[in-house]
This record gives structure tokens, sequence and C-alpha cells, in this order.
């Protein structure tokens, strides 16, 4: 089974290809993670999963997309993660975090709230972006960053790396997809710039290459760095697979080792053709034409449909998200489906 050979990226190994996808769970208070965090992911571990990435995780207090938000800007973030991440650690996973800014779309009231622009009665921030324009009619306008502006934000995942690596973190992906900061200045629908970080495309990602590159300056040459982009907006004249093949050929020389490829997310009512598996052939394309190991994420719920991924040579690694939420211990269970050899953990070997 391809899905259950380990994988090796820089002096970590993944026990098999399966990765817990970071995924908001909107319960943080002032950016500090709780027992929450701790046994959300920590079960994940326990469940068999190759590495277990930590939600969108702010490098500042503007950058978060809700007021509940995990972060990782200051001390007390850190202490509160370190434990987390040596229990992922202890149970066989590699621990790793998604750092992020939420850019224009930060703000909002949590998913089962509404999910909608938080009103200024009930704490709204001001939000940035790399021009004025609001994601939807009835959104914050933001603030368009000026120079400085972008300088903070490259500083602050630099900061934000520096912690990580404090934590006990062993991964670092960065969000660079789903209409949050990085992707709204590569995006042309977002990104109205005249300066050098706007107009033509080596300007548009200029800013991810130099987040890439001051975070890889203080990530440990030792440890993985990932990048999650959006491989097509699905909107006309929007970012698209050509350019994300593009931007992935580039990026192996910045210091990034594998691509986490989604899609969309940038603007709003736009068709997406959701089925199983809708955004594995942007993987295996940049997985080929751009020479840089990929993960595969999107309606992956099945063992075999994952194990045929990694297989088929679409992917190097599956990201499981949904379906990890709903099984915790989808690892363990696609071993017995696939007739793959799992250990349990020595409390749970009675039952197996």
């Amino acid at each position: 089974m391809k899905l259950f050979e380990p994988y090796v990226q820089r002096s970590q190994t993944l026990r098999n290809r399966i990765v817990v996808s970071p995924m908001c769970q909107y319960s943080a208070h002032d950016g500090v993670p709780n027992l929450w965090h701790t046994v959300h992911l920590g079960s994940r571990a326990v469940g068999g999963a190759g590495a277990v990435v930590a939600e969108a995780t702010a490098v500042s207090p503007e950058g978060r997309i809700s007021a509940q938000d995990t972060g990782i800007w200051n001390d007390a973030q850190v202490d509160a993660w370190r434990p987390i991440a040596a229990f992922i650690a202890e149970h066989g996973a590699v621990p790793g975090v998604q750092l992020g800014h939420a850019g224009r779309k930060a703000s909002v009231w949590r998913p089962w709230e509404g999910g909608g622009p938080l009103p200024a009665d009930k704490g709204a921030w001001q939000t940035v972006a790399p021009s004025a324009i609001a994601f939807d009619h009835d959104w914050h306008v933001p603030q368009a960053l000026d120079l400085d502006g972008i300088r903070k934000v490259v500083a602050d995942f630099h900061a934000a790396a520096v912690r990580a690596k404090e934590a006990g973190f062993k991964l670092i992906e960065l969000h660079g997809a789903h209409g949050y900061l990085l992707h709204q200045f590569m995006s042309p629908l977002s990104n109205h710039r005249n300066d050098e970080y706007g107009g033509s495309f080596e300007n548009r990602t200029r800013l991810v290459r130099e987040v890439i590159t001051a975070v890889r300056d203080v990530w440990p040459e030792d440890l993985p760095l990932w990048l999650r982009i959006s491989a097509t907006d699905w909107a006309e004249s929007g970012w698209n697979i050509d350019e994300s093949v593009r931007l992935a050929r580039q990026l192996g020389e910045l210091g990034v080792d594998l691509v986490d490829v989604s899609s969309g997310g940038l603007v709003p009512h736009v068709k997406i053709p959701l089925g199983p598996g809708y955004q594995v052939p942007f993987a295996a394309r940049i997985r080929q034409e751009a020479g840089i190991a990929t993960g595969a994420v999107g309606l992956i719920t099945e063992p075999a449909q994952a194990d045929g991924i990694i297989a088929g040579g679409a992917a190097d690694l599956v990201l499981i998200a949904r379906a990890s939420l709903r099984d915790p211990y989808f690892p363990r269970r696609a071993a017995q489906e696939l007739g793959a050899t799992i250990v349990a953990p020595e409390q749970y070997q009675r039952a197996w």
C-alpha cells in the first residue's frame, strides 16, 4: 500500500502519507490554544496520521480570521502550543502548524454564528489587503497596505516562525490559499496595485516570495517548509493553474519542500465543480511540471481513493480534512481496509 509507505522530508519522517489538514476550530481566547486543541490535535496523532498540522494560526492579532482563532504572536501562545506539539510528536506524528494572515477576510463571526463580517459594536477591527477592495458587497472595506505595512507582514511571519520553533513544531505550512492575505496579493482580482507589489506576475507574487525567504531564514534548515496555494480562483481573469505552476517552479530554490494544492476562496459566488478528489489534477500537474512535491486535498474521503492518488503519482501526500473531523482514526480504518499494518498505542493494543 503506497499510502502507508513512510515519507522523508529533510530530517522528518512521516510514518505514512496521511496528513491531518489544518482546520480552524474557532475556539481560542486571545489567540491561546486550550484543552480543546490539545484533544482535537492529539487524538488525530493517536489516530495514526503521518503528520498533524494545526489550524491557520495568525501571525498578528489583525491577521486572525475570527476573534477566536489561534495565534503565535506572543509568548503565552508559544507556551500553550508547546505541550500540544510535544504530545503530537510523542504519539508518532510530525507536529506542524499553518501560519497565516486573513487580510480582507479577517474580523468575521465564527461559521456557526453566520461567518459574516463583525459589526463595530461586536469587536470588528480594521482589515488590510493589497487594495481597498472588499471581499463581498456587504463586507468591510480593507485598508490598502503601504510599504511599511507590507514590511510588517513579512516581519510578523518571520517572528512567527521563530516562535513555531520555540513551541516545538517540526513543520511549517504557510497559508497562501483560500482568499487570505498572501493569496490576495497573488490574484489580479484582489490586487489592483501599481507599485512593485502589483500588476505583473513577478510583482503579485513578490510578497509570498519575501515571506518564504524571511521564514526560511530563521526556520531550521533540517525542517520542512510547505506552502498551501489555491491553484485557481475559479473566476475569469483570476489566479489560475498556469500561474500556480509558474510559481511552483520558483519555490524549491526558495526552500519550500511541498505545495499543498487547494483552490478557490478568493471571491464569492463562483461555481466550483465539487466532486471526489476534484483538486487532485491540480496537484498532479504542479508535481509533474514544476518538479516539486505536492499534497492533494479536497473531498478525499475513502482509503482506496487516497491510496490511488499516491500510487498513481498525482501527489506525494494526501491531506485529510473533513473526513478527519468525522473520524479521528481515519488512518487506522484505512490500514484495516487496505490490509496494511499500523501499530496502535500500547494503551489501545488489546483492541487490535
